[in-house]
């Protein structure tokens, strides 16, 4: 690495429930949760946010807090199974861990900028903000080569895993759609990129303790249901080391169902 350095101060920070990275979008997306970035107070930013409510959509630069290295060989998330150079993909593992993100401005209250679709985690170091400009910023149809062959699928919902999902979003667990939605868009059983194992004819994915049972065909794929990552044993334990077992034992009661 080069002897110079550059030092950059965060201006804020990004609020939201994606804590993990696997809970975030690959790019950002509409299935994913709102968030909000707050800036530092003390520093004139409401002054510098003056004009920026007449924008639909924004630049985020941030800093990927999580990633302590990097990689100059990375595994695309679709498209492919050979890695490729990092500075030909969006991955988060950059010799720099600088970020960007355009995101959906929902509203602007004084220091706080709420928006949907963003692909950034809790806590992330905001960097700057710029407003997206169409003219300058899209060029519809241009892709890098490994995501032209990439097959997308269509995802849908049971009735039944539904009537799951709604439940576990009013205890709280608020990302699993969002991540079925985006990990099973691309590549759904590719195992050497998500967490997911054959099932007969059909598929699991896990997502913490939570687990999707998942049919597949050539251009889309249905999810059948949601099941606890839980056997009966676990939960009569007393350890909880991720503090959702009683939410599991209410989603038992509600849906009983096989267990694998």
């Amino acid at each position: 690495m080069a002897s110079e350095k550059i030092t950059l101060t965060p201006i804020g920070r990004f609020h939201s429930n994606q804590v993990e990275p696997y809970e975030a979008g690959r790019q950002p997306d509409e299935f994913h949760s709102e968030g909000v970035i707050e800036l530092e107070a003390g520093h004139n930013f409401e002054q510098a946010l003056i004009g920026l409510e007449g924008s639909e959509r924004i630049w985020v630069i941030f800093s990927f807090h999580h990633n302590p290295h990097w990689n100059p060989m990375v595994l695309p998330p679709r498209g492919r199974d050979q890695k490729i150079g990092v500075f030909a993909t969006r991955s988060p593992y950059r010799p720099n861990s600088i970020g960007m993100s355009c995101v959906k401005i929902l509203r602007i209250d004084k220091l706080k900028i709420f928006v949907e679709g963003a692909d950034l985690l809790d806590d992330s170091p905001i960097l700057d903000i710029k407003p997206y400009v169409a003219y300058a910023d899209s060029f519809p149809g241009v892709e890098p080569s490994w995501l032209q062959d990439a097959a997308k699928h269509s995802v849908n919902f049971s009735e039944e895993s539904l009537a799951q999902l709604s439940f576990l979003e009013s205890q709280g667990v608020s990302q699993l759609k969002g991540f079925l939605l985006h990990q099973l868009e691309y590549e759904p059983t590719n195992s050497k990129k998500k967490r997911v194992k054959a099932q007969g004819s059909d598929y699991v994915i896990a997502y913490r303790t939570w687990r999707a049972w998942f049919s597949l065909n050539e251009t889309s794929v249905q999810v059948l249901k949601i099941f606890s990552g839980y056997s009966i044993e676990d939960l009569q334990q007393t350890e909880d080391p991720y503090s959702d077992k009683e939410i599991h034992r209410k989603f038992k009661t509600l849906f009983p169902s096989l267990d694998l």
